[in-house]
């Protein structure tokens, strides 16, 4: 049995460290984010979760309200900090992240590896497969635990896949059962 999980990574959101679970989505954020439901409305969506990040949940919002869905926020699906909780370059970023594709298990002082973001990620999303086998499900999430994630399933997703998303972005994943069957890009 077929189940989709739309892997929606959230709209344009001004950056303000130490604003990480709060910062909202731009006015082109919230416009793209209304695109988003559009191009999913026709989905049948059957559950929304999100990362607990307003910048999440505000994307999936739109969609959410259409389809008369909860929003259920996960702990387990909150973005990922590879450079750890402390303001770098985006040069000494963007070199971390590419690292942590290439070795799973690197992360900066005091952030999170590729791998120890799989292990948090991963249960929530084995568990969404299991009580909604069959079932379309849609995840507001972020640029890097959607590639951790993907990752998991599929090692061709790292670096460069991460490097060319937009925000927002929409990819569903069609598994069978608990495999990875296909991903495709529905933002466009």
């Amino acid at each position: 049995m077929r189940t989709n999980i739309y892997m929606v990574r959230h709209a344009e959101s001004h950056f303000r460290f130490g604003e990480e679970r709060t910062r909202d989505i731009s006015e082109a954020g919230a416009r793209a984010a209304k695109r988003a439901a559009d191009i999913l409305r026709t989905e049948a969506i059957d559950v929304v979760i999100s990362s607990p990040y307003a910048r999440a949940i505000q994307t999936v919002q739109p969609l959410a309200d259409l389809a008369n869905l909860p929003i259920i926020t996960n702990e387990g699906l909150q973005e990922r900090f590879v450079e750890g909780h402390h303001q770098v370059s985006w040069e000494e970023k963007m070199q971390a992240v590419e690292k942590s594709f290439a070795d799973l298990d690197y992360a900066m002082d005091g952030g999170e590896s590729t791998s120890a973001a799989q292990q948090r990620a991963i249960p929530v999303i084995e568990e969404l497969l299991t009580t909604y086998r069959g079932k379309n499900i849609v995840i507001g999430t972020h640029g890097n635990i959607m590639t951790v994630i993907m990752n998991y399933y599929d090692p061709r997703y790292g670096y460069d896949f991460w490097s060319q998303t937009s925000m927002p972005d929409i990819y569903r994943m069609t598994f069978d059962g608990h495999r990875l069957q296909q991903v495709d890009r529905l933002w466009n």
